[in-house]
């Protein structure tokens, strides 16, 4: 396994905005988590996300569909 795989291992969700104005927000690994990356959907939009050695975490704000190799969950309900 290389030094990279064990922060990667190919781990991607997939959210698809159900309104306008979802927000995912990155969330940085470390001893110190903070916000480094954010992004704003509109209603049908679809954002491919990878964890990396830098995103820890995703916190996604609104309606929307999220989908992972764990399963799918709507948020903002």
């Amino acid at each position: 396994m290389a030094l990279n795989d064990r922060y990667f291992n190919n781990e991607y969700i997939v959210v698809k905005a159900l309104e306008n104005g979802v927000t995912i927000i990155g969330l940085t690994r470390g001893t110190d988590t903070k916000f480094h990356h954010s992004e704003k959907l509109d209603k049908g939009e679809v954002m491919v996300a990878q964890f990396t050695e830098h995103t820890s975490a995703m916190k996604i704000r609104g309606k929307a569909e999220i989908l992972t190799h764990h399963g799918a969950i709507n948020s903002g309900q």
